[in-house]
C-alpha cells in the first residue's frame, strides 16, 4: 500500500500564524492492545473493541484503573507504538499507512502530547527544555513563554535545571512545553497526577484557553485524579 504523506480529507485553512492543514477526526475501529486481545474484560471497555470517533473541538476523558491501557492508547494515537489490533484513522486514513514524514508533520502541527513520564532533560534548565520544542515549531515568542511560566506559577524557575525541581513543578514545565506548538488534538496522560487541586485548576484554565483559541480537541487520561474540565464525553477503558 502506498504511504500517504498527509491524512486525506483535511481542510487547508489559514490561522493567525501559518497555513494549517487541520485534522478533524480520530476514529478507533475495533482497536485493542495486542496484549489484551484474549482477555474477556476488554469487552467491558467503552473504547477497546468498539468504534469511537473523536472530533476536533471536543473534550474527552478516558478513565480506568492502572494497567488498563491509558498510556497505551496515547502511544497508539501518537504513532509511538503499533502493537494493537484494529484500525486507527485520522480523517479516514489508516495511520499504519502514514510515512515517517507525515508523522513528523502531524507531531509539529496537529498532535501535542503531555507524557505521563514527562520526558524532560534534567540537566537542562526550564527555559532550555521549552526551547527544544519551541525551536522546532517556532510557535511561541519569548514573552509568551514567560507569560505561560508565570501563569503556571514557575516563572522563578526559568533558569533552574529541571532536575532541581519538585515533580509537581516538573509536571507544570512539561505542560507548558505541550503548549509550544499548534495542535488539533492534545493528548494529556494523567496531567495532574502530582498536582494539588489549585494547580490543577490553573492548568485547566490555561489548557481551555489555548484549545478554544485553536479550536482543538482535548484527550485526557485519568486513574482517578481528573483534570477539571467540562468534558463532552467520558469513556471507561
Amino acid at each position: 500500500m502506498r504511504e500517504r504523506p498527509f491524512p486525506v480529507g483535511a481542510a487547508a485553512l489559514v490561522n493567525d500564524r501559518t497555513l494549517r492543514i487541520h485534522m478533524e477526526t480520530i476514529t478507533l475501529q475495533e482497536v485493542v492492545p495486542s496484549v489484551f486481545a484474549g482477555r474477556p474484560d476488554a469487552a467491558a471497555s467503552q473504547v477497546w473493541r468498539r468504534e469511537v470517533t473523536l472530533h476536533r473541538g471536543e473534550y474527552c476523558l478516558f478513565e480506568a484503573a492502572s494497567g488498563a491501557g491509558k498510556s497505551s492508547l496515547c502511544a497508539f494515537l501518537y504513532g509511538m507504538r503499533g502493537d494493537y489490533e484494529g484500525r486507527i484513522l485520522f480523517d479516514g486514513t489508516d495511520i499504519r499507512t502514514l510515512a515517517a514524514s507525515a508523522w513528523d508533520g502531524l507531531r509539529r502541527r496537529s498532535l501535542s502530547f503531555l507524557f505521563q513520564d514527562l520526558r524532560l532533560f534534567g540537566e537542562l534548565t526550564v527555559a532550555e527544555n521549552l526551547a527544544l520544542k519551541n525551536d522546532l515549531t517556532d510557535y511561541r515568542r519569548a514573552e509568551e513563554l514567560d507569560s505561560l511560566l508565570a501563569e503556571a506559577g514557575i516563572a522563578d524557575k526559568r533558569d533552574t535545571p529541571v532536575a532541581q525541581l519538585s515533580i509537581g513543578q516538573q509536571q507544570r514545565v512539561a505542560f507548558v512545553r505541550s503548549l509550544c506548538q499548534p495542535f488539533d488534538f492534545i493528548l494529556l496522560d494523567e496531567p495532574v497526577s502530582h498536582l494539588d487541586a489549585a494547580n490543577g485548576e490553573v492548568l485547566s484554565r490555561m489548557l481551555l484557553a489555548e484549545a478554544q483559541r485553536q479550536g482543538a480537541g482535548i484527550l485526557v487520561t485519568s486513574v482517578g485524579n481528573r483534570l477539571p474540565l467540562s468534558y463532552h464525553k467520558v469513556y471507561t477503558l
